[in-house]
């Protein structure tokens, strides 16, 4: 790691599914006056995954809603690649596009929530940020990019991924957890707690946060139970008892466990 980053640079990963707010939380931790984002990328919504050729992107295993049903999605320190040539190749692949003088190095893309055993051992000393959402609310808000995909099918992808990086949180020396639901019910706490993580001097602006972010898919997963929709019935009591493992209840969009991904009951938000 000192032949990449100069003295007092961090390299932090920022993951989770897609439209789970890793765009949000990249975005707000890239805005702090030590920190850089990928900029000027030219692929889509600046993502690392998509500017190298040492994995496959999201979108060659599937696509959103769908990658983390491909077991190869998931890559450990045991795999092949997991070797200086690929942690050169990764670094050469991003270093453009970040601002070299700044302390915190961002790179976000969603599978890194597959893939944080397999970063660390080509960087040991990298920070990982995984955010968690809903797993109806991602279904949801997934859906619209997936129209063929059943709901259930949506639903698996959230499970088989979060299982996976539930397994794979031991073996991670430094990983904070955020739930979305909590940055949407107290940004300021939520990416103070990142911040305070990372040792970040000072604070992040999150005034770009809306509060309301998920309202709409509250609305819509009501609907589609009152109407008793066959793919929402279906995924209801298919995936109700996983959830409450997680510490979510299929129900109740605006409940969040205590800790994502840590089999606890949840609390209700503000």
């Amino acid at each position: 790691m000192g032949d990449f980053l100069s003295d007092g640079q961090r390299l932090v990963f920022v993951g989770g599914l897609h439209r789970s707010g890793t765009t949000l939380l990249a975005r707000l931790l890239a805005s702090h006056r030590d920190a850089t984002g990928l900029n000027g990328t030219g692929v889509s919504e600046d993502e690392g995954q998509h500017l190298q050729n040492v994995y496959p992107p999201a979108e060659r295993l599937g696509g959103s809603g769908r990658f983390a049903l491909d077991p190869t999605a998931h890559r450990t320190e045991q795999h092949v690649t997991a070797n200086p040539q690929s942690a050169q190749l990764l670094w050469d692949a991003w270093r453009p596009y970040w601002n070299s003088d700044a302390a915190f190095l961002i790179e976000k893309s969603p599978p890194n929530l597959l893939m944080g055993r397999f970063l660390q051992a080509l960087y040991p000393s990298a920070s990982f940020v995984f955010i968690v959402r809903h797993p109806v609310t991602v279904t949801l808000a997934t859906r619209k990019w997936r129209r063929r995909t059943p709901l259930p099918r949506l639903m698996e992808n959230w499970f088989t991924a979060h299982r996976a990086a539930k397994s794979d949180l031991p073996h991670l020396d430094r990983v904070h957890l955020v739930s979305y639901e909590w940055l949407l019910a107290d940004p300021a706490a939520t990416l103070a707690g990142v911040v305070d993580f990372l040792s970040m001097p000072g604070g992040v602006d999150v005034s770009s946060v809306d509060a309301g972010g998920s309202e709409r898919y509250e609305t819509l997963w009501r609907d589609l139970l009152a109407d008793e929709h066959r793919g929402a019935i279906k995924a209801f009591h298919r995936y109700e008892q996983s959830a409450q493992e997680f510490g979510y209840d299929l129900g109740d969009l605006r409940r969040a466990p205590r800790h994502p991904l840590v089999q606890t009951t949840g609390a209700a938000l503000p």
